[in-house]
């Protein structure tokens, strides 16, 4: 995730505006960090944070990801009579939702740096990505 940086001022000839202000943008969004200075009159603050918006945004994508992932596992090892986490283990469906790949090279790239294989169930792991990223846009 991308964090955002805003820069604020309190200055001392109107702090409480000033810190109201920022009391109320503090309160809108997930703070990660914040550097402060005193210079010229004024409180100087950095606020580097992440929109609560977003985060939600992203918490649902990967929780439909790894729902729709799950669905079509049980599916797939119920046909080939074989235990679900064989075809393709919660470790590999967490990271599959977090980075949602909607190509092979993509679905690749988290296979590989997870040790895992997924050159037989890919296009269809990729297939269910897209189609549930489809499913949330529309």
């Amino acid at each position: 995730m991308t964090h955002f940086i805003r820069t604020f001022q309190i200055r001392d000839s109107v702090s409480t505006a000033d810190e109201a202000f920022l009391a109320e943008f503090l309160r809108s969004v997930e703070i990660q960090r914040i550097e402060t200075a005193y210079s010229d009159g004024a409180w100087h603050l950095l606020v580097m944070y992440d929109e609560l918006r977003r985060k939600e945004e992203t918490a649902q994508i990967e929780s439909a990801i790894s729902a729709a992932l799950n669905t079509w596992r049980a599916q797939l090892a119920r046909q080939l009579g074989i235990d679900r986490e064989a075809v393709l283990t919660d470790g590999a469906i967490t990271e599959i939702a977090r980075y949602a790949p909607t190509t092979a090279i993509e679905l690749s790239v988290i296979a590989s740096s997870m040790s895992c294989d997924l050159t037989e169930h890919g296009p269809a792991v990729v297939q269910v990505v897209r189609q549930t990223l489809e499913d949330l846009t529309s």
